[in-house]
């Protein structure tokens, strides 16, 4: 992909454009090995093949007595058959070796079975004797035996590259001895806020001041998307104080997000600090919210740098649309995007022209068919609407109206992918 800021693009973006040549730019973090705990919901960068069997050895499945079958065949209530007790086997005590014919053994569940039993009586059967045993029903020859491999054996692939590791991966990798896996690591994103007019939640507001939502929504989405997120905070609408932060943050971010100062006002910071570095690309893309874009790389390691914009409804679908990918793909996770999932318009909408619109929705499931109810109105400013909502409906380019009853494609946001 040529640099972004190489040539700025007259006409429009489609989100798709934008997208793909943002995922063209980055490249997957490099993998190592990372120790169990660490790489829970991360991507594992290679295939785990098993060393060892599961169980790696026969064991008991009961409480119980290791006999050879063919000495207890015929016990009955009736017809009971007595053995001597020749040992005990608790769980990690393989000391009898081999039992002898004519003999039992008590043994422990989880307990390895010796040599010549083939069958565990479990004590319901039995009358517990310690020195002899009173057997009054005989097993199926094998029963209540866990036969060596019988879950896994060597040579199977427990878990293939790309999988995201959860709990019960963690835990078949840890009972085959992995101690550590090869994963990529949750990336760094570093969010900044820009304007004059933000103040710190908790800290007295003036009339002409607003609370600074951004960082936090965006730091939060971040997390949540399995990154590192580093909540910077506010910065002043003045570009040497942006490029002094941004420059400080540097050190510790593999991707860089600001929201704010993007469009085409006398205060647009980000933008004015920036385009002179002539690595960061800046334009008009069609979508609604969010159509003021920038996307680059800064500093000596090229470090990524999405520039959203201020509105909180439009930095947020940006997010979506833009960082999510790239933060996917960062961690070699897939698919970059978030999927659609098909489902009932309740109430009609309107969109622009040649801008594919998302559209705040409320996503659920009645008598087994799903629907979409739009949540507020359209303004870019409306964050109460945006907390409301768990969906956005998306309007293609050429679709100016749509009437209720129809099915649409929404993007679940709050679903795993």
């Amino acid at each position: 992909m040529p640099d972004p800021a190489a040539g700025a693009h007259p006409e429009l973006l489609t989100v798709d454009e934008h997208r793909a040549r943002i995922l063209e730019a980055i490249e997957p973090l490099p993998d190592f090995p990372q120790p169990l705990m660490d790489a829970l919901g991360l991507a594992i960068a290679e295939d785990v093949v098993a060393e060892v069997a599961l169980p790696s050895f026969d064991n008991s499945a009961m409480d119980g007595y290791a006999v050879r079958r063919e000495d207890v065949v015929a016990a009955t209530d009736e017809t009971p058959v007595h053995l001597p007790v020749v040992g005990e086997i608790g769980a990690g005590q393989g000391g009898l070796l081999a039992l002898p014919p004519g003999t039992a053994a008590k043994i422990m569940t989880g307990a390895p079975v010796p040599a010549g039993a083939d069958s565990v009586v479990p004590y319901e059967w039995t009358d517990r004797g310690v020195a002899q045993v009173r057997i009054s029903a005989a097993p199926t020859l094998g029963q209540h035996i866990r036969p060596m491999g019988d879950d896994v054996a060597v040579g199977d692939v427990l878990v293939s590259q790309g999988t995201v590791l959860g709990p019960r991966h963690l835990g078949l990798l840890a009972a085959v001895g992995r101690a550590t896996v090869r994963s990529r690591p949750r990336p760094r994103v570093v969010v900044l806020s820009t304007g004059s007019e933000l103040r710190d939640p908790g800290t007295p507001l003036g009339r002409d001041s607003i609370y600074d939502g951004n960082s936090y929504l965006l730091a939060a989405a971040a997390r949540r998307t399995g990154a590192i997120a580093y909540r910077v905070g506010i910065v002043p609408d003045q570009p040497h104080a942006f490029l002094d932060a941004l420059h400080d943050q540097l050190v510790r971010a593999d991707l860089v997000v600001t929201s704010g100062g993007v469009s085409q006002g006398d205060y647009d910071v980000v933008k004015e600090a920036l385009t002179p570095l002539g690595t960061v690309w800046f334009g008009g893309i069609r979508m609604q919210p969010g159509k003021p874009q920038g996307f680059g790389h800064v500093g000596d390691d090229r470090t990524p740098i999405f520039t959203l914009p201020g509105n909180p409804v439009s930095s947020y679908v940006s997010f979506e649309q833009f960082v999510l990918p790239a933060i996917r793909k960062l961690m070699g996770r897939t698919p970059y995007a978030r999927p659609t999932v098909p489902a009932r318009l309740t109430h009609a909408i309107g969109s622009p022209a040649g801008r594919r619109q998302l559209v705040r929705a409320e996503y659920g499931v009645d008598a087994g068919a799903a629907y979409a109810t739009p949540v507020g109105g359209h303004g870019s400013h409306l964050i109460g609407d945006l907390a409301s909502s768990n969906a956005l409906v998306v309007v293609p380019e050429d679709v100016t109206s749509v009437a209720a009853g129809t099915q649409v494609q929404v993007l679940r946001l709050d679903e795993e992918f």
